[in-house]
Formats: structure tokens, C-alpha cells, sequence
């Protein structure tokens, strides 16, 4: 069993590191604007597919490919709130909207990909090459890479929010946008960055997930549900609780296909996710409000 386990554990840390990455965006927006960008799924994909292309077909290398990616997402993510979420702000129906808008981005996105690049299977080559051992379990050294570099990720988020004069806005808008404007803080100047932020963190998450799976336009579609799965799990408002949600559901569900298979893990991870919302409403790692 212990030759099994360790393999499971580390599978689990890894699932844990790709879902908090996915998830610290769309925390990142709900805190910041107190609304989930849909199209989020549809901007890893469209990383993925940037990234191939610069890498693949122009021969620019993984490292272009990388960069033009994600800069493609954050440019993507920016239009997204300037275009679909912007003229709503204000809106007393602001979060149905832009549940509704940020749809639509999606699927334009998604059906624009297919256009463009057509329903065949493209993958990414991998970041390093070889195996490296993890906790005794061997590993390749891509993934080890994804597991050492989400932390570092969601480290420099925190650095970024809590030490920086911008960083420091993010979260000032959030608490209370009103009160954010009259201090002089740009409160759609700050929208935007978060959108961006948020966006860069799809970007990053989908070129890293080429490298493991298929690239199809519809990538990005299970990330996003698990990655709402996790912000919901660990608590609405608070990148700290999204991080810890993101682990312990990764690590739950390696566990759950060891023991039940994968038929039916999905389905565990929903009543999980139920029964913590009936005895922790606010969530796993959240506050009472």
C-alpha cells in the first residue's frame, strides 16, 4: 500500500498546485469586484493555444510561447472588463449580468478558437525534461516544476497584495469601492487590474496544463468548474483560503480515484462540497460575516 500511497500523495500535491492556480484568479476577481468571470476557462485555453502556436509553428521556442501566451490572456481579460463588465458597474443587477456576459465571452472565445486552430489535438512540449523523485515517488520534472512554482506564485500574489501601494488598492475596492474613490484610488483603473491579474494567472495555469494534457478548445471547461469548486470550498474572499481549499481538495480527490475510481470521485467531491456549505456556509477556511 505504501508504494501506492506516496505516487497518490504526490499526484494529489500536484492536482493541488494546477487547482490554485486556476482558482486564486477567479478568487482574486470575487474579492476584488464580488463577481466570477465565466470566461476564465475559456482564457486558459486561449494561453494554450497562443502558446503552441509561438512555440510550434513559428519555432520561437517554449519561452515565447510562454510569454506571448500570457500576454495574450491578460490583453483578453482586459477587453473582458472593459467591454462585458465595465458599462454594468452600478448595475443592481451587476452580478446576474455579468454572470451572462461573461458567458458569452466564453463561448466566443471557445468558438473562435475552434475556427482558428480546428478541432485537432495539440500538445505543448514540457517545460524540463526527465524525472526527478519527490517524496520517494518518481516524477517528471515538468510536474515537480508545477509543484514548486504554484506555491511561489501564490506567495508573490500575497506579497503583492498586502506589501504594494497597488496591491494595497486591489484589496481597498474590494472591502468598499465608495470609500476606495474618495481616498483617490482609480476604482476602474483598479477593475482592470484585477481582470488582469486574474487573467495572467489563466494564462500561466494553461500553458503549464498543455504541457500535461491535449490542447482543445474546450481545455479550459473542467479546470473552471473545479477551479469554482475550490473558491467555493475554501471560502468567498480570501486568497489564503482558496490556496488551502486547492490543496486539500487535490490531495481528496488522488485519495478518492485510489480508493473509489474515477466514476465516481466527481460525484464524492460534490457531497464533500455540500456538506461543508450546510456546516460552514462561509466555508471551509472562511470567515462568519
Amino acid at each position: 500500500m505504501d508504494g501506492v500511497l506516496i505516487p497518490t500523495l504526490v499526484s494529489g500535491l500536484l492536482l493541488g498546485s494546477l487547482y490554485a492556480l486556476m482558482a486564486s484568479g477567479l478568487s482574486l476577481i470575487w474579492t476584488t469586484l464580488g463577481v466570477f468571470n465565466f470566461a476564465h476557462g475559456a482564457l486558459m485555453t486561449l494561453s494554450a493555444y497562443i502558446a503552441w502556436t509561438v512555440s510550434e509553428q513559428f519555432g520561437l521556442g517554449l519561452v515565447m510561447g510562454f510569454v506571448a501566451g500570457v500576454g495574450a490572456a491578460v490583453i483578453a481579460g482586459v477587453l473582458i472588463e472593459l467591454l462585458l463588465v465595465r458599462p454594468f458597474y452600478g448595475n443592481r443587477n451587476m452580478m446576474l449580468i455579468t454572470v451572462m456576459t461573461t458567458l458569452a465571452a466564453s463561448t466566443i472565445l471557445e468558438r473562435g478558437i475552434s475556427m482558428i486552430w480546428g478541432p485537432r489535438l495539440k500538445q505543448l512540449p514540457r517545460t524540463l525534461d526527465g524525472q526527478v523523485s519527490l517524496l520517494g515517488a518518481p516524477v517528471s520534472a515538468h510536474e515537480a516544476l508545477i509543484i514548486v512554482l504554484a506555491p511561489a506564485v501564490l506567495m508573490a500574489l500575497w506579497w503583492y497584495t498586502g506589501r504594494t501601494r497597488s496591491g494595497r488598492s486591489l484589496r481597498a475596492v474590494g472591502q468598499n469601492p465608495g470609500s476606495a474613490a474618495l481616498i483617490g484610488i482609480d476604482v476602474p483603473r483598479t477593475f482592470s487590474l484585477a481582470f488582469g491579474l486574474s487573467a495572467a494567472l489563466a494564462g500561466l495555469t494553461g500553458v503549464l496544463l498543455g504541457s500535461i494534457r491535449f490542447v482543445t478548445p474546450g481545455l479550459g471547461a473542467d479546470p473552471l468548474v473545479n477551479a469554482m469548486i475550490v473558491v467555493i470550498f475554501g471560502g468567498l474572499g480570501s486568497l489564503g483560503a482558496t490556496a488551502g481549499a486547492a490543496y486539500v481538495i487535490g490531495l481528496l480527490e488522488a485519495l478518492l480515484v485510489l480508493w473509489l475510481g474515477l466514476y465516481w470521485t466527481p460525484s464524492v467531491l460534490f457531497v464533500a462540497l455540500i456538506l461543508v456549505l450546510v456546516f460552514r456556509p462561509n466555508g471551509l477556511f472562511g470567515k462568519a460575516t
